[in-house]
Formats: structure tokens, sequence, C-alpha cells
């Protein structure tokens, strides 16, 4: 294992032992084990304009097991500390749902999946990685495809490469090609479409060819290793990001989560990308292109009230595509440009929204 991979599993192998060691210090002292953890709580998360996404505050929170009532949590996390070491040491990888059934091999318990969910993201508050970093994965996958040629490094595969246009369907982004580094591409940008359907008809069309282009499927709202790819599309290629969702409040939050991150990510850096640009559908191309639309029902009108009061839409094209919607109180999916025929999409909107994205 080499390049980027090697360096993100010995770094959190470092934090994961540096974990360890300070809990023997404690006990070989005769001090009761604890951890400082920053607090989640709505209160301490911040969106910090420097660094173009949300943030943790300095509150903390203690977990001590001289407290009885933190023990049973604190005895847990350092099992999942212990077990999330074995997993990178041993090259292999967990799903959440295995976490929460592995604990009871080493007598521990968890009451439901809710609580196990809950630990991993205390580990990752605690040594600021995110849960991919320690080989434990969601369930959901999204698809790349394009010309990227890429190396795996998982055991059983190194030095194995692949092209990623190679497969009409696309690859799924999961452990093994989120870890592969990147060996060569012709790509001049990453487009990241919302839509399996969409994802599916650029492959059709060739966009890959015709735009220079890597296409990656969100699957709705982009799960996080799909984030962290088109992170590192962006900053190890060099590659702009530019974002497809349909048009309605919640295409621009899915837009704005890769560009910001979200409330729930901020304990964790690395899986979002400040330069992404969103760059449809928008209010404005609703209008424009008399594109079959909806009248937005009350959790839509909900939605936007609450975008309006999110710091990630102040200003620029965020700022000003919600108050057309609010203006114009209709939605409409990227499946309308068929009104035009199947093809208008890549013939006709794609090219302007191209051009577009230099003035963004």
């Amino acid at each position: 294992m080499t390049g980027v991979a090697a360096a993100r599993r010995e770094a959190v192998l470092g934090r994961l032992r540096e974990l360890g060691e300070r809990v023997y210090q404690d006990i070989e002292r005769g001090v009761f084990p604890s951890v400082e953890i920053r607090s989640r709580s709505v209160t301490n998360i911040v969106y910090d304009e420097r660094a173009r996404q949300f943030v943790l505050g300095p509150r903390t929170v203690k977990r001590s097991s001289h407290n009885l009532k933190q023990l049973r949590a604190f005895t847990q996390l350092l099992w999942l500390a212990y077990f999330s070491n074995r997993l990178i040491s041993e090259s292999r990888t967990s799903t959440l749902r295995d976490v929460y059934y592995s604990v009871q091999a080493y007598n521990l318990d968890f009451t439901d999946q809710d609580e196990s969910d809950e630990l991993v993201v205390d580990l990752e508050t605690l040594l600021g990685r995110p849960r991919e970093d320690f080989n434990i994965y969601p369930e959901e996958r999204s698809s790349i495809f394009g010309d990227l040629t890429v190396e795996y490094t998982v055991p059983g595969y190194e030095g194995r490469r692949i092209n990623l246009s190679s497969h009409p369907d696309g690859y799924m982004i999961g452990p093994s090609l989120s870890t592969a580094e990147f060996i060569d591409t012709s790509a001049e940008l990453v487009l990241a479409v919302e839509k399996g359907g969409l994802f599916t008809r650029f492959v059709e069309e060739r966009v890959h060819e015709r735009f220079k282009a890597i296409i990656v499927d969100m699957a709705g709202q982009a799960p996080r290793a799909t984030r962290y790819m088109l992170r590192r599309l962006n900053r190890e290629l060099g590659l702009p990001v530019l974002i497809l969702t349909d048009g309605d409040p919640w295409g621009a939050h899915i837009a704005a989560v890769v560009v910001a991150g979200s409330a729930n990510a901020a304990h964790i850096s690395e899986i979002n990308v400040p330069d992404a640009k969103w760059v449809g559908i928008w209010a404005t191309d609703i209008r424009r292109w008399r594109l079959p639309s909806e009248p937005f029902n009350e959790q839509d009108l909900k939605r936007l009230d609450e975008l309006g009061r999110d710091p990630r839409y102040q200003a620029g094209i965020w700022r000003e595509q919600l108050e057309e919607f609010r203006r114009l109180k209709r939605k409409s999916e990227l499946e309308a440009f068929a009104k035009y025929g199947l093809t208008a999409i890549v013939d006709r909107y794609l090219p302007l929204k191209l051009e577009e994205a230099k003035s963004l």
C-alpha cells in the first residue's frame, strides 16, 4: 500500500495507539481512565467561513470510567477503538451493522443499532477521523464512470489496475475504490449527478468523451465515501467538481452538503469539496427552459424556509436561487428536459451549464 491510502492508514493507527497508551498510563498511575470529546450539541456546531464548512466549537464532554453512569459507554468506546485497530491492521472492512453484532462476541452489548452508530460517531469525534478510515462503512453505495485509471491497494488486489470507463454500469464507490491510487486520467472535470437515471443517460451519451468528464452518481444525498471520492478527485487531480440536482430546495441542499458539509458531520473534515459548484437545476432554469413543474407542497416550503436560515445559502448563486424559488414556488426534475427529447439535457442544457460554471 502506497501514497494517500497508506498515509491515512498510518495516521489513524497512530491516533488509536495514542488513545490506548493514554488509557494504560492512567491505569498504571492509579487514575480512572477518561477521555474528553468535543460536544456535538446543536449549540456547539458553527459554520466556519474560513474552512467553508460546519465545525464543532470548543465545548467538550467527558467520558470517564469513574462515573458509573458513563462506565458502560466508556467501555464500549474502548472496545470500538480495539475493534477498529484490528480491522485496519488486518486489512478487513466492516459495516455499521457488523459493529452492532460484533460487540456481542466480547460479552458487551448495544441496546440497538442507533446506540452502536452513535458510538462510531463518538470515536470519529475523539480521533478527528471519519469512520471510513476505521474501515467501517454503511450499506449504501453510489457509482463512478469515466477515463480514470486506478490501482487497488486492498489485500489480494495490490497493484491491479482498472479504468473506470471499462464497465457500462460504472463502478461502485466502496472501500476498495475509495482507497485506490489515482494513476492517470484525461478528464478535465467531474460531473456529480443526483440520480442514477441521469448517470445512465450520461454514460449512454458518452459525456465522459464529449466533455472529458468523470461522472459520479450521488444516489440522492451523497454517501460520505462518495463525498470523500469527490474531494480526492478535486484535490489530488485538480478537477473542478460540478453538481447537477433536481430543481427544488432538496436538490439545493444535496449540493450544499457536498460543498460545505453537514451539521451531522461537523466533527470531521476531508469529506466536503469547498470549491465544488452547483450548476442546476436552478429556479431560473425552470423559467428559462419552461420545464414541466409542480407547485411546492408544505414540506417544500418548510425546507425552503430552513435553508433561508442556513449560513451556507446566504450569498452568491445560493441566495439568488433560493429567492427565485420563493417567488416561483414550483419545482422540476432533471428528467423534465425529456420534454425537448431524451438527449436534450446533454445536447443543449449541459453545454450551457458548463459555460456558466466558469463565471461562478
